[in-house]
Order: C-alpha cells, then sequence, then structure tokens
C-alpha cells in the first residue's frame, strides 16, 4: 500500500476545503503517511483568497512539507461559480505561499509515482 498522498481540494465550499487541508497538516504532523502532496483546483483557488482559517492551513503545511500548489490555468480565468469574478487570481494566490502552476501533468505524474488522489 502506497504512503504518498496527493490532496485535490477542489471545492467552493469552505467546510470541505478545511477539512481536506486539515487531513493534509495532520498526516503530516501526526506521520500517518510519509509525504503528502497539496493542491488547490478551480473553486477552491479562489476560496483561497478569501478563507483565513484555510490560509492558516496553507502555512502549516508549508512549514511541515514544502510548498502547496494551485492550477493556473484556471486560477488565470474565471471561476465558475461566479461569472462575475474578475479574472487573473494567480498573483494573489502566490502571494499566499501557494506556487501556482500547470498541473494537469505533474498531478498525472504523481499518481503514476504511486500518490493515492484524494478529492475534497
Amino acid at each position: 500500500m502506497s504512503d504518498k498522498l496527493l490532496v485535490i481540494i477542489s471545492t467552493g465550499e469552505a467546510a470541505k476545503a478545511r477539512a481536506g487541508a486539515m487531513y493534509a497538516v495532520n498526516a503530516l504532523k501526526h506521520a500517518w503517511l510519509d509525504d503528502v502532496k497539496l493542491y488547490f483546483f478551480g473553486p477552491a483557488e479562489a476560496l483561497l483568497l478569501e478563507d483565513v482559517p484555510l490560509q492558516q492551513y496553507v502555512q502549516e503545511y508549508r512549514k511541515l512539507e514544502g510548498t502547496p500548489r494551485a492550477c493556473k490555468f484556471l486560477a488565470d480565468r474565471v471561476q465558475p461559480d461566479d461569472e462575475d469574478l474578475d479574472i487573473g487570481i494567480s498573483d494573489n494566490i502566490a502571494a499566499l505561499g501557494v506556487d501556482v502552476e500547470y498541473v494537469g501533468k505533474p498531478m498525472a505524474d504523481l499518481i503514476k509515482q504511486g500518490y493515492v488522489p484524494m478529492v475534497w
């Protein structure tokens, strides 16, 4: 069984996103798993900009593991839940200490390397 986890937070719902981030942090903090990667995708990217508790989980993750990532393709476009949302939130996400990059291939590569995806 794999001890590598790929946490993908894509929900725009704060409680669900926080649960995923909290799991990623606790899996590292309590050594439940050896390696946990954290990715933000879609509606979760906009949520990350406004949700302080979620931002705090990101900072805690950074102290334990490294840098979380977010999808540049989606962050540079209108979020699906709010067509009036201004486009181009990549810089704001990066200011929180999150790497903003094209994540499709990196996520696929992690899965090929044995990371188990857990989507929130």
